[in-house]
């Protein structure tokens, strides 16, 4: 009742309803238009000219990422402590690629591929369920990094959310000033209406997670006890199949956990996060991304990350973290079981569930696999994450390269010889349209 009685409360005082609102914010289809004009891009790369609030890498703007997804590991966080390390200097975890864009320019699309691309999917609820990450160099401090690619599919499938999904495949090429393919990313993004969500009720049991004093000092055991292999070598010889990993936890996630990686640089000038006059100005340019919330405010579609009332009409139970930020997350376990002297060069995860906030991550895995090619020393991993709950959330497949006693150091990745062409290629036109200027 005091609900109902707040709400008549807001309704009289913003002039407008809001449940009436969330649900005309809820009305968009997917469109038979919009799925042929999105498979009428598929293999059209463009360079990236937009750039993202951190474009060269810094050591502030490293150790804020590192922090944001909780690690404080010396080789990503201190530049004294880098240089004494094989790298010879600071790096930053790998997971940061998909944050550091600086503005590469090149050739426009043409004409009748910019209609297809303006407005694909409006007013169509959004998320991504996983992506394959694949890493060829490090980031090392003062790179930059220039992004191109396009879309890489599209299937159209039933879905027990929302009765009818679009899944988009993207893909983002990244390299650094020296032509150099550091990152190669395919992401699969879910598009679902709003309001058939909504109506399905899938998740409409899930309740908050609650924790007593003797669940918090259990998360915290796990935290006390988690294990950085830091500059101790891993050895390939070293590693058997079925090697358990140590275990790690993450959690529970607050909204407080999503304003950190935001401030870690994630988003925020790629989504149009932004405030006062900007936000103003953004709302004249895409208002269909803005929706008024219960004191008539108009704001991103995209607070269902911290919102749980607009979460709620789009069919969530409560607000929900983004899957990159477990992407991050499953990044930390990684490189905090391969040492300073391992390279992480592949990660393929799919997010199963939601991780809801007040949600606790359980990570654990497990060695699936090693093997020897071309002088370099993969060996491969299974990883998930378990909520408090019981579910499987999350699930990774990742390759890593270790050291050996027998031939030393790592040997990095070769990258594909078209892939290596491509990075050329757009990096010479954005120096001839840069030349052009004057």
């Amino acid at each position: 009742m005091a609900g109902d009685k707040a709400g008549a409360e807001a309704t009289a005082k913003t002039g407008f309803d809001v449940e009436q609102e969330f649900e005309a914010a809820t009305q968009a289809r997917i469109e038979e238009g919009d799925i042929e004009k999105a498979r009428s891009l598929d293999g059209v790369f463009t360079a990236n000219r937009k750039e993202d609030i951190v474009t060269r890498l810094t050591p502030d703007a490293i150790r804020n990422f590192a922090w944001g997804v909780g690690d404080d590991n010396p080789l990503f966080c201190d530049p004294a402590y880098g240089a004494r390390t094989r790298w010879g200097r600071q790096i930053a975890p790998n997971s940061m690629a998909e944050v550091v864009t600086k503005g590469l320019r090149g050739d426009s699309l043409p004409d009748h591929l910019k209609v297809a691309q303006r407005g694909l999917f409006k007013g169509i609820h959004a998320f991504v369920s996983g992506s394959e990450k694949v890493w060829y160099r490090p980031l090392y401090v003062e790179d930059e990094l220039y992004k191109f690619g396009g879309f890489d599919g599209v299937e159209v499938k039933p879905s027990e959310f929302a009765g009818r999904s679009v899944t988009r495949f993207l893909k983002v090429i990244k390299m650094n000033q020296r032509s150099e393919p550091v990152f190669v990313q395919r992401t699969r993004e879910i598009f679902t209406e709003r309001s058939t969500a909504k109506k399905t009720g899938k998740y409409a049991s899930i309740e908050p997670a609650v924790y007593s004093a003797e669940d918090m000092e259990r998360i915290d055991a796990v935290y006390a006890a988690e294990h950085r292999r830091g500059a101790e070598p891993r050895y390939f010889e070293d590693v058997n199949i079925g090697d358990d990993l140590s275990p790690m936890v993450k959690g529970p996630l607050t909204v407080t956990d999503i304003l950190v990686y935001h401030v870690g640089g994630y988003g925020v000038a790629t989504f149009g996060l932004s405030s006062a006059r900007r936000a103003y100005e953004n709302r004249k340019r895409i208002p269909a991304f803005y929706v008024r919330n219960g004191q008539g405010v108009p704001d991103v579609a995209q607070r269902v990350h911290w919102d749980s009332e607009w979460a709620k009409a789009i069919g969530s139970p409560m607000a929900y973290d983004y899957s990159v930020i477990r992407e991050g997350w499953l990044h930390h376990y990684l490189t905090d079981w391969v040492g300073d002297d391992g390279f992480v060069h592949r990660q393929y995860d799919e997010m199963r569930k939601f991780n809801y906030i007040g949600d606790t991550q359980f990570i654990a895995g497990q060695v699936v696999g090693k093997r020897e090619e071309n002088g370099r020393h993969f060996v491969d991993l299974m990883v998930k994450m378990t909520n408090q709950r019981g579910d499987v959330t999350t699930t990774c497949e990742a390759t890593v390269l270790l050291p050996t006693k027998a031939h030393g150091p790592v040997l990095l990745p070769e990258p594909p010889a078209e892939l290596a062409r491509q990075c050329v290629s757009f990096q010479r036109r954005h120096g001839e349209l840069l030349a052009a200027r004057g």
